[in-house]
């Protein structure tokens, strides 16, 4: 029982620096957080984390291993989430300035997505990253011995999941404390098209090799 907690102390370490790296998951939850708020923002972190669990079923069920060895289905996959990174860039690099209606929609809550909506970008965005499915892969490979019961196995994965939604969710209430975003919200658009041309990075990035 000691090695499982060893194991858990390891895996804790390796994903909190993964967590905290700058990715799509990052721009995504600043993105956001700055133009709906850190409600929605932590709707998004919970959709985040909620992927996880996809790669963790993917290590279980052994399609992680599949993903990294076919390099045509990790191929597909791929691009599948560069188009998505693009699709959100692109919704990012149409922003404008924001004007006194828009601002009023948004203090009356009438503007904001729903939590299906913001559950939904968090997920997409997670779920569908091969690459982070490769961490995943990588990470059970090289730390967690074959012999751990896949009881013990899940729980890693239910504890990386919950603490990557709650890392994304503190920086959604960084991100969507109402004073900040009322100091940038007449340079929103101008921050919202910067986050647009870093999704357009990440995506490039995901697409090379």
């Amino acid at each position: 029982m000691n090695n499982y907690w060893i194991d858990l102390a390891t895996i804790a370490g390796v994903h909190l620096l993964a967590v905290a790296s700058p990715g799509p998951d990052l721009a995504v939850t600043v993105r956001q957080s700055l133009k709906f708020g850190k409600t929605t923002g932590i709707q998004t972190a919970i959709g985040i984390g909620t992927g996880i669990l996809i790669h963790v079923a993917y290590i279980l069920f052994g399609f992680a291993f599949i993903l990294s060895q076919n390099q045509k289905v990790y191929t597909l996959f791929k691009y599948g989430a560069a188009a998505y990174l693009l699709y959100l860039a692109f919704m990012s690099l149409r922003a404008k300035a924001p004007t006194d209606t828009i601002l009023q929609n948004q203090e009356n809550n009438s503007a904001l997505p729903s939590f299906f909506q913001a559950f939904k970008v968090g997920f997409i965005t997670n779920a569908f990253n091969p690459k982070a499915s490769l961490f995943f892969l990588s990470v059970y490979t090289a730390i967690i011995h074959p012999q751990t019961p896949i009881l013990i196995q899940t729980g890693y994965g239910v504890y990386m999941a919950i603490a990557t939604a709650l890392w994304f969710s503190l920086v959604s209430v960084l991100f969507g404390n109402q004073s900040l975003r009322s100091a940038f919200f007449s340079h929103s658009h101008w921050v919202e098209r910067l986050i647009g041309l870093v999704l357009i990075a990440l995506a490039v990035g995901l697409i090379l090799p």
